[in-house]
């Protein structure tokens, strides 16, 4: 695949494949032949290393375009305004995909971005805090719910002996009886047994 690297914002081949120069992060491993428009040593020298044949094409001459005199200076402050604003964009993007954030120093819509993130992250870690502040409360009330279970199943020790005493004298009479059954259910039964 022919990739061309190029900054040019119009006039584009349909049946070619571009790259935005200004935004090269490193190549692509798909490629077999580069087009690098205009000065761009760090993308020439990437694709040689990986053995990709580069042809460098010089940047067209850009067009005279008269400009009234006091619109010039207008235009050249709103374009370098525009560049610091990207420049902070850039900044702000390539701190998040290493994984930190970091505040830009100017422009205006990167510093209204990191603002945002900044709340987005605090709420983040507020929810974080809360779910495990809800997970150490469930199994807080697992741990009840066992205790209570084992509560219902067992009883007292003391209890347990009298049950044990009473199931005896309903054996010794063959009297059936409940497995589980309760103790005031075998106290009735050893009162109704025959008196000897």
């Amino acid at each position: 695949m022919e990739l061309i690297y190029t900054n040019q914002l119009e006039g584009f081949d349909p049946e070619k494949r571009y790259r935005t120069a200004s935004l090269f992060r490193g190549i692509e491993r798909d490629a077999t032949a580069v087009v690098v428009v205009g000065e761009h040593p760090d993308i020439v020298a990437a694709y040689e290393a990986a053995g990709v044949d580069v042809s460098i094409v010089e940047t067209p001459a850009p067009s005279a375009v008269s400009v009234p005199a006091g619109l010039s200076d207008a235009l050249a402050e709103e374009i370098a305004r525009l560049r610091t604003e990207n420049g902070a964009l850039i900044l702000l993007v390539d701190g998040l995909e290493a994984g930190e954030i970091q505040r830009p120093e100017v422009g205006e819509i990167a510093l209204r971005l990191f603002g945002v993130l900044g709340t987005i992250h605090t709420s983040v870690r507020e929810l974080t805090t809360e779910r495990d502040g809800l997970l150490v409360t469930v199994d807080t009330l697992r741990g009840e719910v066992e205790a209570l279970k084992k509560a219902a199943i067992t009883p007292p020790a003391d209890e347990a002996g009298e049950i044990a005493d009473l199931k005896a004298k309903l054996d010794e009479a063959k009297v059936p009886y409940r497995a589980n059954a309760s103790k005031d259910s075998l106290e009735k039964l050893v009162a109704d047994l025959p008196k000897a």
